[in-house]
């Protein structure tokens, strides 16, 4: 659930911004722009001017940003290394957020590829690619779970046929986009989900989310037989992870997808050609260019509904942006997702 003294603090900094800003004109020329600004993909951003935003095409908007979230696909845009990074700098990050237009609608906007993301006090989004949120929405928890949500909704939505009633075992799921995916699965009709991970104290939470049952990296046979993994490690844990569930499932002729949606623990795997030839086992990716854009867009509405209506437990910390430098390197030990408030 979202930390209630960081809401009220983070609502209190956007009822003042909307105060000053309640519509985007004349007024808008003479204000600084102020943003976090990565001009080294070795170093954090910096909370710096940057030039003011512009729309172009009859889609663009102007926008105030409310909230950005600081997401793992937003340190790996940061840090240049991601797959689909041009290598050109200055960029300002942030992929997604909660942001208010020109006719003072609350919209969840997310952005194609640009070098001006949401982590600023304005940017520009096309009105093809948010969705409008009802006023009374929570920006902080809007801005801490679509992204992480996104992932395993649309990977089960538009990347594979998933049937109710499968079984489901989540690789990474005590992070924020596994806690989220357990939900998600479940919402869309798993009839079990396993929870993997490291910390075996941080596992333990899970079944107040849907989970199951719970089993570590070293321990993965209570998985053996599920029909689909969610995978958000990748890397030599998942090597050795897809071996021992192939070795150990009962029916090894039985179709397994091993669904890849994240890569925390590297961006390579060791696969044996065993592994892919003594079993029916099928890998799938699910991320930008896997699935398109107009894919994501469409699945919007319902995702953003589902958010404000606290179907999912949120973790977030808001912060303010002009903390961005230091917030970038503290560990949150709580895992939090940190969103960004200008």
């Amino acid at each position: 659930m979202v930390r209630r003294a960081d809401v009220r603090s983070a609502h209190a900094a956007h009822e003042k911004v909307v105060g000053r800003h309640c519509s985007i004109g004349a007024e808008y020329e003479e204000q600084i722009m102020k943003a976090a600004v990565v001009t080294d993909f070795s170093r954090p951003p910096r909370f710096m001017d940057f030039p003011d935003p512009v729309a172009h095409g009859e889609d663009e908007i102007i926008v105030y940003v409310l909230a950005a979230g600081l997401h793992p696909r937003v340190r790996s845009q940061a840090g240049g290394f991601h797959y689909t990074s041009t290598g050109e700098l200055p960029l300002v990050p942030g992929v997604d957020g909660v942001v208010r237009d020109p006719e003072g609608k609350v919209r969840y906007a997310i952005l194609g590829d640009t070098t001006l993301g949401t982590m600023a006090e304005r940017t520009v989004i096309e009105r093809g690619r948010s969705v409008v949120l009802p006023d009374t929405i929570d920006p902080v928890a809007v801005a801490a779970a679509m992204n992480p949500a996104m992932s395993s909704w649309v990977a089960l939505r538009r990347r594979i046929d998933f049937d109710r009633g499968q079984r489901v075992a989540i690789l990474g799921a005590t992070g924020n986009a596994g806690r989220m995916a357990i939900q998600v699965a479940k919402r869309f009709g798993a009839s079990q989900v396993i929870a993997v991970g490291r910390d075996p104290i941080k596992l333990d939470e899970l079944s107040g989310l849907g989970a199951d049952q719970t089993c570590t990296f070293d321990r993965l046979a209570p998985a053996a037989d599920v029909d689909l993994v969610i995978d958000y490690v990748w890397g030599e844990p998942t090597a050795k992870a897809m071996v021992e569930i192939l070795t150990n499932r009962t029916d090894r002729a039985k179709p397994l997808t091993w669904l890849e949606v994240g890569a925390i623990a590297g961006s390579d795997a060791a696969i044996p050609a065993a592994a892919l030839r003594s079993a029916r086992l099928q890998i799938v990716g699910s991320g930008i260019g896997s699935v398109p854009g107009r894919d994501f867009v469409e699945e919007l509405p319902e995702l953003a509904e589902a958010v404000g209506e606290g179907a999912f437990d949120v973790r977030a910390r808001a912060v303010p942006l002009d903390e961005v430098e230091h917030a970038w390197t503290a560990a949150v030990g709580d895992g939090d997702r940190v969103v960004f408030v200008p």
